[in-house]
């Protein structure tokens, strides 16, 4: 059998200290038969760094005794004082160089942390949440046949395509309510060429304009668009690079903007490209066929739009279709009706 004691002194010997039968008063003592001196040494090592080593005994000790004093051993209960858990804790800690108050201090931060992050993300929600119910009882309720009637199918009159940047959001800016507008955001505004592969925004074209038969379509420019510095400030493409394969497709914005303006700042070359981009998009929805034939026809008419968050202005303007074919192919569109609010 096993015995074990805790005496009321600190324990500061080793094992190679103790004598086969006893221990000296002033340590973790162990009472062994000879045949089990073995195991009971080599746990002694784990007793003085955790408690918690005293749970594998029964693993460690089937490597050491024979399976009749197996079961023996199955019988006996190993009492662990609790005096004796807290002291083998500190002695860890004390091994660790850690005292108990800073390491309380440090879980305490942690924790507080971790609270003020999930406070936080929930701060978020609940107030969008609020947003929601407000949008539910205002303009919902108070509208319940028309959602229900947008509910059956939508007929927006417009498809606009303006920038992903959060800042210049169409519905918030020009007023959009749900069922008016058709809106496909993407970096820069801009509108892929026709022969170019699939697109989520030559999707978008593709569906509004045959399927849901929209009878606008509005490209929106925006100030300080981080896209077209991109465009600006590129040298060469990245073919590992997302955004420059894709704000290549202003290329021509770039060119005809370095052209006209080269002397000018840089930031006044990227205002000028974000107006001469929205031109060169409008250029090349003229480039799908079903489009063209819609605007010939004149059931689809095409319009720019530029909005200056730091002044608050909008200018909009229209292609005049007519004029654009006057011109030689590749100078540009016509415009006409152009206003600034």
């Amino acid at each position: 059998f096993l015995r074990l004691c805790w005496s009321n002194a600190a324990s500061t010997s080793t094992p190679s200290s103790l004598s086969q039968n006893e221990c000296s008063s002033d340590a973790l003592s162990l009472v062994v038969p000879d045949s089990n001196y073995l195991m009971a040494s080599s746990i002694f090592h784990d007793l003085s760094s955790s408690s918690t080593s005293l749970l594998n005994l029964q693993t460690r000790q089937s490597i050491f005794v024979s399976k009749d004093k197996v079961k023996d051993f199955e019988k006996t209960q190993l009492r662990i004082p609790v005096s004796f858990r807290k002291k083998a804790v500190n002695l860890q800690m004390m091994a660790s160089g850690k005292t108990p108050g800073l390491t309380q201090e440090a879980n305490d931060r942690t924790y507080e942390a971790t609270t003020d992050n999930f406070n936080n993300n929930t701060d978020v929600f609940d107030d969008i949440k609020q947003r929601f119910l407000a949008f539910k009882k205002l303009k919902y309720m108070d509208n319940l046949e028309h959602y229900k009637k947008l509910a059956d199918a939508q007929a927006p009159k417009f498809l606009v395509i303006a920038c992903a940047d959060s800042r210049v959001c169409p519905s918030a800016v020009l007023g959009f309510q749900p069922g008016e507008a058709f809106t496909v955001r993407n970096i820069a505004n801009l509108v892929p060429p026709y022969e170019s592969g699939p697109t989520e925004t030559k999707a978008a074209l593709q569906f509004s304009v045959n399927a849901l038969e929209v009878e606008n379509i509005l490209v929106i420019g925006h100030s300080r668009c981080g896209g077209i510095q991109a465009l600006m400030g590129m040298e060469e493409v990245d073919s590992r690079s997302f955004i420059h394969n894709w704000v290549i497709v202003g290329k021509k914005a770039k060119e005809s903007t370095k052209a006209v303006a080269s002397n000018l700042h840089f930031d006044h070359q990227c205002q000028h490209c974000e107006k001469t981009s929205i031109n060169h998009s409008l250029e090349r929805l003229l480039g799908y066929p079903w489009i063209e034939e819609k605007v010939r026809k004149g059931s689809l008419s095409l319009h720019g739009g530029y909005y200056d968050f730091v002044n608050c202005t909008f200018e909009k303007w229209t292609v005049d279709y007519e004029g654009s074919r006057c011109k030689k192919e590749g100078s540009g569109i016509a415009v006409k009706n152009l206003s600034v609010w």
